[in-house]
């Protein structure tokens, strides 16, 4: 169906007038009822190919050579008339945000209504019944309600589905998924996947799924590219290859994720194993890696020894529910509900749950950032619940939060520089401006970054940068405690990887206690001391990471465990 053949492609850069090539003549293949897998790191040109298929680069900037061939036809000689007749109608795609692809301004199913009277001539009363069709079929609850709302009164899940029905509407013979599940709970994920290979089947459709994380594609591929730096390194059946990897780069994606079934104190990076002077086997990197049980128990004898740095007692944040003329409060939303715990000086403690479980807003609630409804949060012995607006800023410097959206918590108008010292002028730390820029320029090289980032802006560094950009604000005011909210979750499991291992020597280095909030139960295993798992505002069960993972207690911890891609398929 699809025939690929020495695929190149550049990109002209305007400021060096000079021209660029991120994709390297690439050739592969895809069969109707197939699944064609396409994984690789950011920047390795999985999505530019992509884009290349459906011929959504600008011909002004981009200049494609070799041969894509749809069924007999080549794309790349067809008019720009021409393309528009197959995208969309005979080739769909599902972009990698569905939020930023979604228009916030229409409802949703008016977005798939009229993708359907564009592509298919109908009235609105047919496409309206298309649509709704659509809804039931990507198993969208009460498809007539999603119809009418908007892209935000909508979970991330429930986003990703309306894109997935768009896609479908006019019935594609070639689908293509650019990394449809990234950010997602891991059970929603799980829904997703099986979802596309449930609509595949059914439709007997070409699916191309790209992604950054080989065990996610090893859930749902038939046949795999691997693209390292805009060539294919790799290639052939998934499951050989997710078994019995060949090339360097695919080692170090595999080994860079973390395994639920080991305890490493160090995780693999990609660089282990593309260094040819350094590499050494897997096993043997495991082997030298492991915590020994005298280790972890030595560990948790020096932990839970201590007093607790925080207590948190019988939490409570409820958001009021309003009806009626008068706004009269009818039922509340329990985000928080009842929680108690402790956390230990030098600990980190793992809370893990899906979207809308209540752990974001209970690290913000122990914060204050959100007021709590009832409850005591003690740290170092007193109850930030009781204490005023000015010794509550006057705690903040030694309780920090690392939040999940780096480029939204940076101002793009300040360059990262001034970002990570404004915190420092603001609680009046150093004499001056010239004491604070020489403890920045410190703070960047912890994170593995370079003097000359000072006065960069936001846009100019990749998402991995960025994290560590908040990370070194975070550590500027030298805090004791530091809640990490979903701070890996968006990461190429390579960037992943190196972020984890640095929030690690952080924490040996400068003693710091942390709060690690995560969707991913492998990431909270691998970085916890012990695990809370909270769902609808409660936690079901608490402990050290192993006994959770081997022997869970509650329904829903097995289901998180189960939904951790690469453990079921092979």
């Amino acid at each position: 169906m699809l025939d690929v053949k020495e695929l190149a492609i550049s990109f002209y850069n305007r400021e060096e007038k000079t021209w660029s090539e991120a994709v390297h003549k690439i050739s592969f293949n895809l069969a109707k009822g197939k699944v064609l897998g396409i994984v690789g790191e950011s920047g390795s040109g999985k999505s530019v190919t992509s884009f290349s298929i459906m011929r959504l680069h600008d011909s002004k900037n981009a200049n494609i050579t070799g041969e894509i061939e749809f069924d007999h036809i080549s794309l790349l000689r067809l008019s720009d008339n021409e393309i528009r007749n197959y995208r969309g109608n005979k080739m769909a795609m599902i972009f990698q945000e569905p939020m930023t692809s979604l228009n916030p301004v229409f409802t949703c199913g008016y977005q798939v209504q009229e993708a359907i009277m564009q592509h298919q001539k109908v009235d609105k009363t047919v496409a309206k019944a298309q649509t709704i069709a659509l809804f039931n079929e990507v198993q969208l609850p009460r498809p007539e309600n999603i119809f009418d709302s908007y892209p935000h009164q909508l979970s991330g899940g429930q986003k990703q589905r309306v894109m997935i029905a768009m896609a479908l509407s006019c019935n594609p013979e070639l689908l293509i998924a650019d990394e449809p599940t990234t950010a997602l709970d891991v059970t929603v994920q799980k829904t997703i996947l099986e979802l596309l290979l449930k609509l595949k089947n059914e439709r007997n459709m070409g699916l191309i799924f790209i992604s950054h994380d080989l065990s996610v594609i090893s859930e749902i591929a038939d046949e795999l590219l691997v693209m390292y730096k805009g060539e294919i390194v790799e290639q052939g059946l998934a499951k050989e290859i997710f078994n019995n990897p060949q090339h360097p780069y695919t080692k170090g994606l595999l080994a860079c994720r973390p395994a639920p079934q080991r305890r490493l104190k160090k995780l693999p990076i990609v660089a282990d194993f593309l260094n040819q002077d350094k590499a050494i086997g897997v096993k043997h990197l495991l082997e030298i890696n492991s915590y020994t049980d005298q280790e972890i128990e030595q560990r948790r004898h020096e932990l839970y020894t201590q007093k607790p740095i925080l207590q948190v007692k019988k939490l409570c944040t409820w958001y009021p529910i309003k009806k009626g003329l008068f706004g009269k409060v009818n039922s509340y939303v329990k985000a928080v509900d009842d929680i108690t715990f402790d956390v230990f000086p030098g600990e980190t403690l793992g809370l893990v749950g899906e979207s809308g479980c209540g752990k974001t807003t209970l690290g913000r609630s122990i914060l204050r950032l959100v007021e709590p409804t009832s409850g005591n949060i003690i740290f170092e012995g007193k109850d930030l619940t009781k204490i005023s607006k000015a010794e509550l800023r006057k705690m903040r410097r030694d309780v920090q939060i690392i939040f999940q959206d780096p480029y939204s918590a940076l101002n793009p108008k300040i360059t990262v520089g001034n970002a990570i010292m404004e915190p420092l002028q603001v609680h009046g730390v150093f004499k001056n401006d010239q004491e604070r820029k020489a403890h920045v320029l410190l703070l960047l090289e912890k994170v593995n970054l370079n003097p000359e980032h000072f006065d960069r802006y936001p846009h100019e560094f990749s998402g991995g940068q960025r994290q560590r950009i908040v990370i070194a604000r975070a550590l500027a005011l030298k805090p004791k405690f530091i809640i990490c909210d979903e701070s890996v979750s968006a990461l190429d499991v390579s960037v992943q990887a190196q972020v984890l291992n640095l929030l690690r020597e952080l924490q040996q280095e400068f003693g710091l206690t942390y709060i690690f909030i995560s969707h991913d139960l492998a990431v909270v295993k691998h970085i916890s001391d012990r695990m809370i798992v909270m769902n609808k505002g409660k936690i079901e069960e608490e402990g050290f990471p192993e006994i959770i993972y081997n022997s869970p207690k509650a329904a829903y911890t097995k289901k998180l465990i189960e939904a951790i891609p690469g453990t079921r398929s092979m």
